[in-house]
C-alpha cells in the first residue's frame, strides 16, 4: 500500500493537555538517569512542562524552571514508563523526544524547532530526529511533484510519469523505515516507526472467487502484526491509539459477536503488560459503549463482565467502578441474540395480566411508549401499517405504556384505534410496595415486569425489540421503517435456509 508521507510525518505539534494527577507516569518511580536540554531562546525562570502521550492526549507529568542559557533538566521517567514525551514550550511551541529510561541531552533554537535539534545522548531520540530529517527531505522532494499533478492539462505520459515518481519516494520511505528496523530493532523508537507501516497484502491467488474479499481478509489477519503488545511504553505512542481507531471502525466487521471474539483475542496478547492491558480493555470497554451501531452493547457488557466485575481491571475501584459495572446490568437484559426477561402486566381492563412468553407469534415487536412523547405519537400510525402488512406473516406488537397513570394512556389507545395489538401497562396501585411483593409473591408478575423501565433501561421512548419466535432479540432501538427492512431480510434468509 502507499506510504503517505504526510500522515505518517511525527513533528512538532500543539496539543491540549489534561491534567490528571493520578496518572503521572513519575508517581510510578524514576531512574537515575537525567533529561537535559539546552534551548536557545528560552529566558532564565521560564517555566517548561514535561509531558508525556497516553493515547491521543497528553499528560503533564513534571516541570521545570529554566536556568541560565536556556538550560533545564528533568529526572528521567523509570524505563517501564518510557515511551514519547515532549516539552510544552513558550510561544506554543512543542518538542518530542523518546524516552527509555536512559540520559538524554540536547540541544535546540527556540525558534527553529525541530530543524536546529542536536542530540548527544539519547540513541533513540537521536534516531527519531534523523527519522525526521530524512521525512522532511522527502516531503520537499514530493512538493513539485504534488504541484505538477494539479495542472489539469498535463498530458497521460507526463501524469504517469508522477505517479512514477511518487512511487520512487514512497519505496525510499520504506527502504528507510526498513534500515531502522534492520540495524536498530531492538530499540523502542524501531518498534514506533514498525507500527506506522502497513502491512504488505500479498495479491490473491489464482482461481479465488473473490480476488478483494480475499485480501481484506489478509489484510485483517497482518494489521496487529507490526504492534508489540508486550511492551507497554507503545501505550505512549500516538500510533497506537491510531491503529486501534482504524481497527474498530473501519478493519473490524461491525457485527456484536465478531467484535467479541477480536477484541478478547487481541487483549489476550497483552496480559503479560499491565499498561498495554489497561489501554487496551478501556479503549475497547468505552468504544463499545459509546458505539452507535445496533447491539454493539454486547460487547459493552461482556468486557465489564470479564475484567471489570471479576476485578482484572485494577485500576478502576469504588465509585467508578459500581457506576461501570452498574451499566453493565442496565444493558444486560436486552442484549441481542438472547432472551429477553418475560413481562407480565395487566392489559387494558387492568385485570387481566398478560404474559409476553405467552404471545404465540413468529416475531414479537416490543414497543415501550407512552402518550405524551411526540415521537410515539409519529410511529404509531407507522407501526399500525406495519402491523397490517406483517400481522398474517406471524408479527405480533406488545405495547408497555410508559404512562404513570393509565387513563392517558388508554384514552390514546382507544382514540388512535390502535386495539389490535396487546396493550400492557403498570399503574401506582400495583406498584405500591405492599401489592408489589403480594404480586410476586403469589406469582401473578415478576419484579423485572414491574421494574420494566430499569429492566429495559428506559431512558427515553420510544424504545423497541423486535423478537424471534423464542423472545430472543433480532434488533432493537429502531422505528418502524428499518423494522420493516429487517423482517423482509429474515424472512428471505430463511427462505434460503
Amino acid at each position: 500500500m502507499m506510504f503517505n508521507l504526510t500522515k505518517h510525518m511525527m513533528i512538532q505539534r500543539i496539543v491540549a493537555f489534561v491534567v490528571v494527577l493520578s496518572s503521572l507516569p513519575l508517581a510510578h518511580g524514576q531512574s537515575e538517569a537525567e533529561l537535559s536540554f539546552q534551548i536557545e531562546g528560552l529566558n532564565p525562570g521560564d517555566t517548561v512542562y514535561l509531558a508525556n502521550y497516553y493515547g491521543n492526549k497528553m499528560y503533564y507529568a513534571d516541570t521545570a524552571l529554566v536556568a541560565s542559557k536556556g538550560r533545564l533538566s528533568y529526572p528521567s521517567p523509570s524505563a517501564d514508563k518510557g515511551g514519547k514525551y515532549g516539552l510544552v514550550l513558550p510561544e506554543n511551541a512543542f518538542l518530542e523526544f523518546i524516552v527509555t529510561g536512559s540520559p538524554i541531552e540536547l540541544t535546540a533554537d527556540l525558534a527553529n524547532l525541530p530543524a536546529s535539534v542536536e542530540v548527544s545522548k539519547g540513541l533513540d531520540t537521536k534516531l527519531f530526529y534523523n527519522y525526521l530529517e530524512f521525512i522532511q527531505d522527502m516531503r520537499e522532494k514530493r512538493a513539485p511533484i504534488d504541484a505538477s499533478a494539479r495542472d489539469t492539462t498535463l498530458s497521460e505520459a507526463s501524469r504517469a510519469q508522477l505517479v512514477q515518481d511518487l512511487d520512487v519516494l514512497n519505496l525510499q520511505v520504506q527502504a528507510e523505515q526498513d534500515r531502522v528496523q534492520r540495524e536498530h530493532g531492538e530499540t523502542l523508537f524501531a518498534k514506533m516507526i514498525r507500527m506506522v507501516q502497513e502491512p504488505e497484502v500479498p495479491e490473491a491467488p489464482v482461481g479465488v472467487e473473490n480476488p478483494q474479499l480475499w485480501r481484506y481478509y489478509k489484510f485483517r489477519d497482518l494489521y496487529w502484526d507490526r504492534v508489540d503488545f508486550t511492551d507497554g511504553r507503545l501505550v505512549r505512542d500516538p500510533a497506537l491509539h491510531t491503529l486501534l481507531e482504524q481497527y474498530w471502525n473501519s478493519v473490524m466487521p461491525q457485527l456484536p459477536d465478531t467484535a467479541l471474539a477480536e477484541v478478547n483475542k487481541l487483549i489476550s496478547r497483552s496480559t503479560s503488560d499491565p499498561d498495554m492491558f489497561k489501554y487496551l480493555v478501556h479503549f475497547f470497554t468505552f468504544s463499545a459503549e459509546k458505539s452507535q451501531v445496533m447491539c454493539m452493547d454486547k460487547v459493552f457488557v461482556d468486557l465489564v463482565d470479564r475484567y471489570y466485575a471479576t476485578g482484572r481491571a485494577e485500576w478502576l475501584k469504588g465509585e467508578q467502578l459500581t457506576k461501570i459495572t452498574d451499566r453493565a446490568e442496565d444493558l444486560r437484559y436486552s442484549q441481542c441474540g438472547k432472551r429477553i426477561p418475560n413481562i407480565v402486566l395487566p392489559d387494558t381492563t387492568q385485570q387481566n395480566w398478560v404474559s409476553l412468553y405467552d404471545v404465540d407469534a413468529k416475531y414479537t415487536l416490543v414497543s415501550i411508549w407512552e402518550s405524551t412523547c411526540g415521537h410515539c405519537k409519529k410511529e404509531m400510525p407507522k407501526l399500525q401499517e406495519l402491523y397490517e402488512k406483517w400481522h398474517e406473516k406471524g408479527l405480533e406488537i406488545f405495547a408497555i405504556g410508559n404512562d404513570f397513570e393509565p387513563e392517558p394512556w388508554l384514552k390514546f389507545v382507544r382514540e388512535k384505534d390502535i386495539q389490535d395489538w396487546i396493550h400492557v401497562s403498570d399503574n401506582p396501585q400495583i406498584n405500591a410496595a405492599d401489592s408489589a411483593t403480594a404480586l410476586i409473591m403469589a406469582g401473578v408478575t415478576t419484579l423485572q415486569s414491574l421494574n420494566f423501565r430499569t429492566t429495559f433501561d428506559v431512558y427515553a421512548t420510544p424504545k423497541m425489540f423486535l423478537l424471534d419466535a423464542d423472545k430472543k432479540v433480532i434488533a432493537k432501538q429502531v422505528g418502524a421503517e428499518q423494522i420493516e427492512d429487517i423482517l423482509s431480510r429474515e424472512e428471505a434468509g430463511q427462505m434460503r435456509k
